[in-house]
């Protein structure tokens, strides 16, 4: 009967002991973080972690962390598909001397950031920095005072696109939005209702790399509002809807024989010069002409063909 009861004790021992286990290993596909959270929670929502890094250990691929209250939850990498979604005050992604997120996921991988305030402290890299996975998507955010660039669009393993929507990139002492993959590979770029306010640049385009802004400001920033740079494979930027104004050098411009920009029912206003054209850079508009280019120290004008607006 003793030797029952002892064996009886063994096997709840370890049930009780599995059963408390597996809760802390396993991840879950939805987590939450929260400012007066714990990492060493599991990440429910009535057990909240402190941090986005925290969280995404406890959180499955192709999962998703939320926000329960405002907070500072600090720098990121990503590796796997994953979406950050904040909708409840500030979620802060305060940096220093580094990058704020940097996505480094596999081809197939997607990540997407909602909600996020990232600060620089203009001691930092970049705000986001892109170096692999299938896509980046960036909506209603602020990035501002980092030192490289706010979203630094780099892929080099496959190819990629980055979409960015409602969002203030600002008071960065690099650039604004750059598109710029390695490799070989190519990427794609969506800028809506986007604002790009006294960067160095508000976007620019690198080869292999096509980027439309649509319905945005590029405005006040030191150098050029938009520009795209081509030294051997095509650049390509469409400027749409959208306004280039009181910038520093250019409010377009197009650099290299293969650098393309396309504008179409658009504003290039008290810039420096409003249309700059260098190396063999093309700048084409639609017809009939719907741009506005005017107040600029040096108006400049489109080189290339007429593009026919349907």
């Amino acid at each position: 009967m003793r030797k029952f009861l002892f064996l009886f004790a063994a096997i709840a021992a370890s049930v009780f002991l599995s059963s408390s286990l597996t809760p802390a290993n396993a991840q879950a596909t939805r987590t939450w973080v929260s400012g007066v959270g714990d990492d060493a929670n599991p990440c429910s929502r009535t057990a909240p972690c402190k941090t986005f890094a925290g969280a995404i250990s406890k959180t499955a691929a192709s999962g998703e962390i939320n926000c329960l209250d405002p907070g500072g939850f600090g720098a990121l990498t990503i590796i796997k598909a994953i979406a950050i979604i904040c909708e409840t005050g500030t979620a802060g992604v305060l940096v220093s001397g580094t990058n704020g997120i940097t996505v480094n996921a596999g081809a197939g991988d997607e990540v997407f950031l909602k909600g996020l305030d990232f600060e620089g402290l203009n001691s930092s890299l970049s705000g986001i920095n892109f170096i692999a996975g299938k896509g980046l998507f960036v909506t209603d955010c602020i990035i501002r005072g980092f030192n490289t660039n706010a979203i630094n669009f780099a892929p080099g393993t496959a190819n990629s696109s980055l979409a960015v929507q409602n969002t203030i990139v600002a008071d960065n002492a690099g650039g604004g939005i750059l598109v710029a993959p390695t490799g070989g590979f190519t990427a794609n770029a969506l800028v809506t209702n986007t604002r790009m306010v006294r960067n160095t640049y508000g976007v620019r385009a690198q080869d292999n790399s096509k980027v439309t802004v649509n319905n945005s400001e590029a405005s006040s920033n030191t150098n050029n509002g938009i520009l795209a740079v081509s030294v051997s494979t095509a650049a390509v930027v469409n400027f749409v809807h959208s306004v280039a104004a009181n910038n520093g050098t250019n409010g377009i411009q197009a650099n290299g024989a293969n650098a393309l920009v396309r504008i179409s029912q658009s504003s290039i206003l008290d810039n420096t010069t409003g249309i700059g054209l260098l190396a063999g850079g093309t700048v084409s508009s639609t017809n009939p002409a719907t741009t506005w280019n005017s107040g600029n120290a040096t108006p400049g004008a489109p080189n290339g063909a007429v593009d026919n607006l349907e």
